[in-house]
């Protein structure tokens, strides 16, 4: 029994750790999209679903000596894979498009899926030999165990080895306890085989927690259905907290935690799902949750939506196990489940954002769920009335909150890299918006003589403000990571070359149709589409007198911006006594001893630069408060009387450990 045991909790530990292992090593290859990982979750459920089709096709197909035999090749087999480490050849090039979708499943299969795909099988398979061997227990409390371990893998990584662990050594490390499930689990597989000749007849159904009739197609068909809306639900809900809310790093451990918790209760005993209780409570919760859909207020929107999606999945997973069959049919059983969570993902992490233009998906599941509820009551007359209402109150919010989501959106265009949204605002004085999600991406002013006044980010008191009126007179080249509205080239004369770097295609087409400032400028405007750091790497060295690394407007921070090699290569594309300049505006994070550990390992200074110009009443709307760091060698620049008479130099932090592709603590930049 122990060596059941253990194989599936170091199993079920490993599957859930590899996730943010294998996500961390490609993000930088990728852009650092919220996107690839959605993409990577997809890839798992997916991987999932033919590990638990293989458990149930073996255990139904072949002899326990076969399934056994055939089960230890594929484990010896896996061991040829490791390391766990992508090959380079599946970096991307510079150039954009839709989205690397395929890129990313391909470059995941070819370094992890075997392994995946045996991690996966284990938990229906490990289950099925237990009840073979031991037919006096009933195995579905080892899913509650295999969850838990997950559960510890998940909160385990932030805290216990993303701080401390390079990703080299996480990955080595990974793979040589893989090597020890191996073992484990071919043990595990050959002493089942070898016993099950030997196992005492078959259980009664009463002893076995469950009938031993084949489950109908239309039992078959609900498992799916609920395990898919449990999918859904914690996807549709992650998407909207972590885009919508606030990008806060590690927020989406906490909607993952409590979707873990439920199947851990639900399938530990019967007593945590009390059914009435929960009804009532997804019948209160998910008009609630609609309502306050439009509200960014984290401290509002983040209690409600745990709750909600914790209730809510409670409902889901508690309804689960009660229409469990017997443990006969258990990988069978699994198999729905695992499709239902497959199907989830595929629906909002690949679905919505090729067929919604806006993230109305969470509007959508919380429906689904309502109808679902209606549902599992309608054989009660009274509980049906009262989901009949939820339903309907559901619906009515939904249909409401679509509408003002539209209302007022000259343009609403989604892809793999999110929502982008432009908005008039007549008052006080007329003004275009860009939005990125809720995060606003620049602007511009629509009177006719002050379309090309310096907006949002980039007034004339801010960092980037101060660096062009502190800079010669002379033509200037100037690189920018991220395009927004193009606001920046504001700044651009007759004769200066301003290229930028943008990787969402349709921010550039949004950019050139709603916004004058690349069409009007004097200057030459160039965009390179593509991760501005990819492009850059692939460039001959561009001499910028100024390089402007502007993805952190938002809460979102692309890590891989702010690394060694990251810097290596901003350095090469500056000329002597050029400028960097990074946007350091954010409410969570504070990047300054990042920059100034980088500023310092390359010979350079950094000084920050925060401007408030709305600190007076807030008349100029337009401008937006902001933190930016410069970053130069050129002395004389940060002599010049606009920025020396404002700037703060970042004091050094020698024992704030370098940032590098393969080590970069967010814990430590926390505020």
């Amino acid at each position: 029994m122990f060596l059941h045991i253990s194989t599936i909790f170091l199993s079920a530990f490993l599957l859930f750790l590899v996730q943010p292992v294998i996500a961390k090593q490609i993000l930088p290859w990728f852009g650092g999209a919220a996107a690839v990982w959605a993409t990577c979750l997809v890839f798992f459920q997916s991987v999932l679903l033919l590990g638990y089709a293989y458990a149930d096709w073996t255990a139904r197909y072949l002899t326990p000596r076969r399934q056994a035999r055939l089960h230890v090749i594929l484990l010896g087999a896996s061991l040829l894979l490791l390391p766990i480490i992508p090959h380079a050849d599946w970096k991307p090039g510079g150039e954009g498009g839709a989205g690397p979708t395929f890129l990313i499943l391909g470059l995941l299969g070819t370094t992890i899926g075997l392994q995946y795909f045996l991690l996966s099988t284990t938990g229906p398979l490990v289950q099925a030999w237990f009840w073979q061997r031991f037919r006096h227990a009933a195995p579905y409390r080892l899913f509650a165990l295999s969850n838990f371990a997950s559960l510890l893998a998940l909160l385990s990584y932030p805290v216990l080895i993303e701080p401390f662990f390079p990703l080299a050594t996480q990955s080595i490390s990974w793979s040589a306890a893989y090597a020890v499930f191996v073992v484990l689990c071919a043990a595990t597989a050959l002493t089942s085989a070898r016993h099950a000749a030997s196992a005492p007849a078959r259980a009664s159904g009463s002893e076995a927690g469950g009938d031993e009739r084949a489950p109908l197609l239309s039992e078959r068909v609900l498992w799916i259905v609920l395990a898919a809306l449990g999918s859904c639900l914690l996807l549709a809900i992650t998407n909207h907290l972590t885009q919508n809310v606030a990008s806060i790093p590690f927020l989406w451990v906490v909607p993952l935690s409590l979707y873990l918790i439920t199947f851990i209760l639900c399938f530990d005993h019967p007593r945590w799902y009390q059914r009435k209780l929960f009804l009532a409570l997804v019948a209160l919760l998910l008009p609630t949750m609609v309502w306050f859909s439009d509200s960014l207020e984290i401290w509002v929107a983040t209690p409600i939506y745990a709750l909600g999606l914790f209730v809510s999945c409670m409902f889901c997973h508690g309804e689960l196990y009660l229409l469990k069959p017997g443990p006969r049919h258990l990988t069978t059983f699994y198999l729905m489940i695992s499709a239902g969570g497959a199907l989830g993902a595929l629906l909002v992490g690949i679905a919505a954002p090729n067929f919604l233009s806006g993230y109305y998906e969470l509007e959508i599941t919380l429906v689904a769920c309502a109808m679902l509820l209606f549902g599992r009551t309608v054989q009660n007359r009274w509980a049906a009335s009262a989901a009949c209402a939820v339903v309907a109150a559901t619906v009515a919010l939904a249909a409401h909150n679509i509408e003002s989501y539209v209302a007022g959106a000259r343009v609403i265009t989604r892809n793999f890299y999110g929502v982008v949204r432009t908005r008039d605002f007549p008052q006080p004085v007329p003004f275009r918006a860009m939005y990125h999600g809720s995060i606003k991406h620049g602007g511009q002013l629509l009177d006719a003589g002050y379309r090309n006044a310096p907006s949002s980010y980039f007034g004339p008191t801010s960092g980037y403000g101060r660096v062009f009126a502190s800079l010669p007179d002379a033509p200037r080249r100037v690189g920018i990571i991220g395009l927004g509205a193009g606001a920046i080239a504001a700044y651009a004369r007759k004769g200066d070359v301003f290229r930028f770097y943008e990787i969402d295609p349709q921010v550039a087409a949004v950019a050139m149709m709603e916004f004058t400032f690349l069409k009007d400028s004097p200057a030459q405007m160039e965009i390179a589409l593509g991760d501005g750091r990819l492009t850059l790497e692939r460039e001959p060295a561009q001499q910028f007198d100024v390089l402007a690394i502007d993805a952190f407007s938002g809460d979102s921070i692309p890590m891989h911006l702010i690394t060694r090699e990251a810097m290596a290569t901003y350095v090469r594309h500056l000329k002597p006594g050029g400028v960097m300049v990074f946007q350091a505006t954010n409410r969570f994070v504070n990047i300054a001893p990042v920059i100034e550990r980088l500023a310092a390992v390359s010979g350079l200074t950094a000084v920050l630069v925060s401007d408030f110009p709305q600190g007076a009443g807030g008349a100029d709307y337009w401008l937006a408060n902001t933190d930016q760091i410069i970053v130069t060698g050129n002395t004389e620049l940060l002599q010049a009387d606009s920025i020396q008479a404002v700037a703060e130099p970042l004091p050094p932090r020698p024992e704030f450990r370098v940032w590098t592709d393969d080590f970069y603590n967010l814990l430590k930049i926390l505020k």
